[in-house]
């Protein structure tokens, strides 16, 4: 088992529109598909696994090009120690004072441990500055415990 993480700095707005942060469906669009399905589909087979945007769902990460991997760890608390400087290191852009505050952000750190200790993932976001929105994951790999069966991404 490893870990790697993930950085995502955004338009707000960008991270809200959930067609391209949700994966392509299983089936596709018929001849008889409304347009809008069909360009949907399209969209989505094209552009959901190249995009940086956080997908919805954190094990779809494992899905998405190597090159976004921004850390990989063999330790759970290597991965959330990255996690932590992240926080510190944006901190002073977050939008709110509370989610500033070094014992809440020690909070995070510890949480993110224990869950990938176990085997879990772990995905935050913060508000930063308008626009912009943070994103910060790190996902189980070798398995992953909500996609067993997915490979892991090359790095």
């Amino acid at each position: 088992m490893h870990f790697h993480g993930y950085l995502w700095v955004g338009d707000k707005a960008v991270f809200d529109k959930e067609s391209s942060r949700r994966p392509p469906s299983r089936v596709e669009p018929t001849v008889t598909s409304p347009p809008d399905v069909v360009d949907r589909y399209r969209e989505a087979v094209a552009e959901w696994r190249v995009t940086a945007v956080p997908p919805l769902e954190t094990k779809y990460w494992l899905v998405k090009p190597g090159k976004l991997i921004r850390g990989t760890w063999v330790h759970p608390k290597e991965a959330a120690q990255w996690l932590g400087e992240r926080l510190v290191e944006h901190a002073p852009r977050f939008a709110s004072q509370s989610d500033r505050d070094s014992a809440r952000l020690a909070q995070r750190v510890a949480y993110a441990k224990e869950t990938l200790g176990r085997g879990g993932d772990v995905s935050l976001g913060y508000y930063l500055g308008r626009p912009s929105f943070l994103s910060l994951a790190v996902v189980t790999c070798s398995p992953n415990r909500a996609e067993p069966e997915q490979e892991c991404p090359e790095t």
